[in-house]
């Protein structure tokens, strides 16, 4: 960082010399001293319009997210929700020193999990403090947790308002990033009070255009913005519903703590380390937010914008944060051990070093050279010191890796190498029809409001800068983050729309014209000023503002156009067409945001359906199957699931289940693919020592055949011999489109429960399940299993050891799956360093698979042809005619699109096996005319050769065996 040299005007920065301060608070006081009664009844119109905006963006925003509430009553929703609602329950009844020590035996039999250490508490004790401090008996606890995402949508509402002004407020906008820069690599840097543009457009009670305009118009998208109403509709009690009004009140007071020309400005970055811990307890996106305000507080100092109060700011938002953060039970020590975390440590330890430095220089009166010297060495020095403690640690295995969800963030590739995190939907890129769909017409007016941003810069609204850029690119890797999108495309659509409307708004009244008139005049006044200044000085100034000359004269000369008669005429008339196109487009964007807010209402635990006579049905399937299990099972009964139903069933049922949505044990999950996706008899032998029920969800749609694929690939992950030399599991699915299962699949634990009795030929064992609930609709089958090991279950309730505290009590699995568990090999994570194990081929051969997906299937089809027909085998042989029809249709399929891959990638054997099944595949001709030979051409000379010889050779044999002519 360069010697610090503040100045008070640069054609970059464009500061308020004193004489333009001088000439417009002259104007602003002749300006209030002679206000007219019309200029007050347009300020009192201006505030009522604003007040009556804000009220209706407002009511807009709760009414949109209690669609489901109306519909469908105070339900909770979807799945992690109701893992959210029994654990309120549980705080709401026990305590907060009960539930930091709760072990719940109910969830991930037998080993059960420490919920009061791995959960983020935040808005379970909101839910709790309302109930107790608030509504009391007013209002039940279920319902209060059904109506907090809706009061806490409002809530973001407003903090969006709240950051667009402080954005667009004149002291925190009045440079250009452009200009900024330029002074940075010159050395020069504008003060806070240059930084500023001027007092703005007084209004009433010191509220300035256009940072109001701005304010109300994010009001206005984000009350109805579908990226953020997917995660704040009533009944929707998850974690992100009071997250992003706990990073939006982070991030409002962060840049609070930097506005310019407020000298204690920076005592925000205390309350902004508060908020940072409410956001820390409430989700573990915490991370999004400390790296966000970490890498602007690295940007201000790249930009040359280090100083006491940036200085202040961060290390207070950083101390008060970092020190309640650790508070946290389930986050501990991590920021300060975990790689995700590090980087703002680093910034906040620079940020040390650099005020030392800083005090060095005054106190020994170095110039430039010499402090630049002293900094070198300083950070040198750091870095060597921090280098040998590293060096030091990171064998002992001080931090932590990068989570699986975190690294696939930062991978080329869309997959993160675990089959169990690509097995979630939303941890799937982004695709410009899900940006369209969540943002609409924020696609366009966020870029807009970005550059409006650009151009007018300062320290606080420069955060929206690293905001916007990490957003887009976060959400671009994974669709569930979309939801981050949300605040910042409010943001700059707001200060987009609030900047024209505050424009228009000038040229109607005629302010425009004022405008252009004082600034003509201030430039003049601080012309004249300049004249008396010296020679060397005028050519400085001249100098420096020589860069930026043409762009100055063409701004004036649109503003001296813009104050004749025809200029004005047109002015008016652009501001007509803008308001008129902008009303219209937020008028569609508000009906589309209601219709897609139906959809997005959805409780997913009811359905809506429709009978055949077209009458509209609520399908209650899914509840009625836990109410079953709930009154018709014993207490300490067992059920079985996919994870995904896990908490639904102990949250309505109170029953135990083998996993949830926690996903915190990939073994154990795999454990459980495999006796879903294993043969009858292996599922049943591992069922028989972990439940008394298992719960399939049928129906159609998305049910558990349907998702399947992803079980075995999950239980292949650690049980290789579930799908031997097929790491992806190809061999277990649908071969056709008509649903027609694999064998692996047909004969699956899985496949037999699902369509028992519901197709030909399909029955489970009788002497193993007894079908005991089959819902209304069909949507759930629930089977009681028999011969259930009675002697693991009572050693799996005697063996559990417990710590030194005595809440902390792990269970084991029984001796009855030894067998099984010896087969397992632990699942090594790409980023887990620390465990000193890797697994280099399974994770080559998952990314050839899924990069290649045909070419895997067509592998797995084959192999499961050879191992039904184990006998001899049969060739089958093709007719003249039938050689003839195939070599003469040429054309681009997907089978001829394999072919060159399987020769272009040398795969002879895998040529082999599908010649052998298939003769006809020698014939295959693409469009061009290319066959299986003629697919080499392009590659190098030796590689063709050997690809030639080789399909040539197959196929003479294959000839030589068929007894026909080839050729």
């Amino acid at each position: 960082m360069a010697e610090p040299k503040p100045v008070k005007a640069t054609a970059a920065t464009k500061p308020a010399t004193k004489a333009k301060k001088s000439s417009s608070s002259k104007s602003s006081q002749s300006s209030s001293s002679s206000s007219s009664p019309s200029d007050e009844l347009v300020k009192l119109v201006w505030l009522g319009a604003v007040v009556y905006a804000a009220f209706f963006f407002l009511s807009n925003a709760y009414n949109i997210r209690l669609q489901a509430i109306q519909e469908y009553g105070p339900v909770i929703h979807e799945f992690d929700p109701y893992f959210n609602w029994r654990a309120t329950q549980y705080l709401y009844e026990n305590g907060p020193k009960k539930f930091f020590t709760w072990f719940d035996h109910k969830v991930w039999y037998p080993l059960g999990r420490p919920v009061g250490t791995t959960i983020y508490p935040g808005m379970q004790f909101t839910a709790v403090f309302l109930k107790n401090f608030v509504f009391g008996d007013a209002m039940s606890l279920n319902d209060i947790c059904c109506y907090i995402p809706a009061w806490f949508g409002v809530c973001a509402t407003i903090l969006v308002g709240f950051i667009a002004h402080e954005a667009s407020l004149p002291q925190n906008t009045g440079a250009s990033i452009f200009g900024v820069l330029l002074d940075g690599i010159r050395g020069r840097y504008a003060d806070d009070e240059s930084m500023g543009s001027g007092p703005g457009k007084k209004r009433v009670l010191n509220y300035s255009s256009p940072s109001v305009e701005c304010a109300v118009c994010a009001m206005g998208f984000m009350s109805v913005v579908p990226a953020h109403l997917m995660r704040s509709v009533g009944g929707g009690y998850d974690n992100e519903s009071v997250a992003v009004t706990a990073m939006t009140l982070t991030f409002c007071l962060w840049m609070r703590s930097l506005r310019n020309q407020d000298k204690y400005s920076y005592l925000f970055g205390i309350l902004a380390g508060l908020a940072y811990f409410y956001m820390v307890a409430a989700w573990g996106g915490y991370i999004f937010v400390l790296n966000l305000i970490g890498a602007h507080a690295a940007l201000l100092v790249l930009l040359g914008r280090f100083s006491t109060k940036v200085y202040l700011s961060y290390t207070l938002f950083y101390i008060v944060g970092t020190s309640l953060a650790i508070q946290v039970p389930v986050v501990g020590w991590a920021p300060l051990k975990s790689l995700e975390q590090l980087g703002p440590c680093a910034v906040f330890l620079g940020y040390q070093l650099l005020r030392y430095c800083e005090m060095m220089r005054i106190k020994k009166k170095m110039n430039r050279v010499e402090a630049w010297k002293f900094r070198l060495k300083i950070f040198i020095g750091a870095v060597v010191v921090a280098s040998l403690f590293v060096a030091a640690v990171t064998p002992k295995g001080y931090f932590g890796p990068l989570s699986s969800r975190v690294r696939g963030l930062f991978v080329p590739h869309t997959k993160t190498g675990n089959p169990l995190v690509d097995s979630v939907a939303e941890h799937q890129a982004a695709s410009n029809q899900a940006y369209w769909q969540y943002l609409h017409i924020l696609c366009f007016l966020a870029p807009t409001g970005f550059l409006f941003m650009l151009f007018r810069f300062g320290d606080a609204s420069g955060f929206l800068f690293v905001y916007a850029l990490a957003a887009y690119f976060f959400s671009h890797k994974m669709v569930r983050l979309i939801l981050l999108t949300a605040p910042i495309a409010s943001i700059l659509g707001g200060i987009a729309v609030g900047r024209i409307i505050s424009w228009s708004i000038s040229v109607f009244l005629g302010e425009d014209d004022e405008d252009c008139a004082n600034g003509s005049k201030t430039v003049v006044d601080s012309e004249s000023e300049a004249k008396g200044k010296s020679d060397g000085k005028k050519r400085k100034e001249k100098k420096s503002s020589d860069s930026f000359a043409g762009i100055t004269a063409i701004r004036d000369g649109f503003v001296e156009a813009g104050r004749s008669t025809e200029g004005k005429i047109v002015k008016t008339i652009l501001a007509i067409i803008l308001v008129g196109s902008l009303y219209m487009q937020a008028d569609k964007f508000k009906t589309y945001s209601w219709r897609i807010s139906v959809s997005l209402s959805n409780p997913s635990i009811i359905l809506k359906g429709q009978t055949r006579d077209g009458k509209v049905i609520k399908v209650d399937d899914y509840r009625e199957a836990y109410w079953w299990l709930r009154d018709n099972t014993p207490d300490d009964a067992r059920v079985m699931a996919w994870w995904d139903y896990g908490y639904q069933i102990t949250g309505i049922s109170n029953r135990t289940t083998i996993a949830d949505g926690n996903t915190w044990n990939h073994e154990h999950i795999a454990l459980l693919g495999k006796a879903l996706t294993g043969s009858e008899e292996e599922g049943y032998q591992i069922a028989r020592h972990l439940a008394d029920y298992v719960l399939i969800w049928g129906g159609g749609g998305g049910d558990d055949l349907a998702k399947s694929p992803h079980l075995a690939r999950i239980a292949n992950s650690v049980y290789r011999d579930h799908c031997p030399g097929d790491v992806t599991c190809r061999a277990f699915g649908f071969v056709d489109r008509q649903g027609t299962p694999s064998p692996m699949m047909e004969r699956s634990f899985l496949y037999k429960l699902h369509s028992h009795k519901l197709k030909p030929g399909v029955q489970a064992d009788p002497e193993k399940f007894q079908e005991v609930f089959r819902s209304k609709y069909g949507k759930v089958r629930i089977y009681k299993i028999l011969g259930v090991s009675r002697k693991s279950k009572k050693w799996v309730e005697e063996n559990r050891q417990c710590d030194a505290g005595g809440w902390f009590c792990p269970g084991k699995y029984p001796p009855g799956l030894k067998e099984i568990l010896d087969k397992k090999k632990d699942f090594a994570q790409l980023e887990d360093f620390n465990r000193g194990s890797k697994d280099d081929d399974y994770q080559k051969q998952y990314f050839e698979n899924l990069n290649n997906p045909e070419l895997a299937r067509k592998r797995a089809a084959l192999k499961s042809q050879q191992e039904s027909k184990p006998a001899e085998k049969k060739v089958k042989t093709l007719s003249e005619e039938e050689k003839v029809r195939i070599y003469s249709t040429w054309e681009d399929t997907e089978d001829t699109t394999l072919m060159w891959k399987i020769v272009t990638s040398n795969a002879v054997e895998d040529l082999e096996r599908w010649l052998e099944s298939d003769p006809g595949a020698a014939w295959l001709r693409s469009a061009d005319g290319r066959g299986p030979s003629e697919f080499t051409v392009s590659s190098s000379f030796l590689i063709p050769t050997l690809l030639f010889y080789f399909s040539f050779r197959i196929l003479g044999r294959l000839c030589h065996d068929t007894n026909f002519r080839c050729f």
